[in-house]
């Protein structure tokens, strides 16, 4: 039975996947991972790791494509396969937390105008679409803003990884873009470029079928 790892983004929940996981084989094991609080991303990619068992699919999103490369440099016998959706390979460093108590309590989530920035034309006025978003990062929370804010993602290491590697981006995505993605393509040995059409950065939830097509197209090569 494979099993694939989901890590999520920036201000996401589990809830990020829940179009995506039913076009996934019924005899798949899925293991939605939040991602733990770590001072650095290797911090964060080694403690998903110990969440591991054996041998997984790793897909990260976004801000979990970093967690996601670092844990398959560091524990390569982890990771069968790593599949890069909407990431980067350029370095970011920590954005300033909420300021004092006062921003901590009046915390309402994402904005709509970040959340309109991260979805593609089709999706910018989705309501239904904007609350699910909002609401992943409510119930994420201040503290949550803060540590994924603070995290500093400026050394994460692209040598190292040696299994199937596949990249995919979005067209209409206006936070990474596919240059960004052929970077990583080009830094990763024999790692793969699919891009997605008709979707912004959050493919998981603008386009799910697609994503898990794109993956099971590529995963038998």
């Amino acid at each position: 039975m494979k099993t694939i790892v989901l890590l999520p983004g920036f201000m996401l929940d589990d809830a990020l996947w829940d179009d995506f996981v039913p076009h996934l084989p019924d005899d798949w094991r899925v293991q939605r991972i939040a991602l733990p609080r770590g001072r650095t991303v290797r911090d964060v990619a080694d403690a998903v790791a110990a969440q591991l068992a054996g041998p997984t699919v790793l897909l990260g999103f976004s801000m979990g494509g970093y967690v996601a490369r670092a844990l398959a440099a560091a524990h390569p016998q982890l990771v069968e396969a790593l599949v890069l959706v909407a990431t980067s390979a350029r370095g970011e460093r920590a954005a300033a937390p909420l300021s004092g108590s006062t921003g901590r309590a009046t915390f309402a989530g994402l904005s709509r105008r970040a959340i309109q920035r991260s979805l593609g034309p089709n999706h910018a006025n989705d309501e239904a679409l904007i609350e699910r978003i909002r609401a992943m990062s409510i119930r994420l929370g201040a503290d949550a803003f803060d540590w994924q804010s603070a995290l500093d993602r400026t050394d994460v290491p692209l040598e190292g990884i040696s299994c199937p590697t596949l990249v995919v981006a979005a067209r209409d995505d206006q936070l990474r873009s596919i240059d960004e993605s052929r970077e990583l393509v080009d830094a990763i040995h024999g790692a793969e470029l699919r891009i997605i059409e008709g979707t912004g950065h959050l493919i998981p939830l603008e386009a799910p079928r697609q994503l898990a097509e794109t993956l099971l197209d590529w995963l038998p090569r």
